[in-house]
């Protein structure tokens, strides 16, 4: 495996470690969205 290979090799892994953070954290942004929102409704 030539250098430049392996870079690109690590460079795919870390687009998809982006893809998953970035999911994860539109889905929290989410979730507290909603309960502020749930909260915010009670009164």
């Amino acid at each position: 495996m030539t250098r430049r290979n392996h870079k690109e090799k690590e460079e795919e892994k870390l687009n998809g470690t982006l893809a998953a953070v970035m999911i994860l954290g539109l889905f929290l942004i989410a979730s507290w969205v909603f309960v502020f929102d749930l909260f915010l409704s009670r009164f």
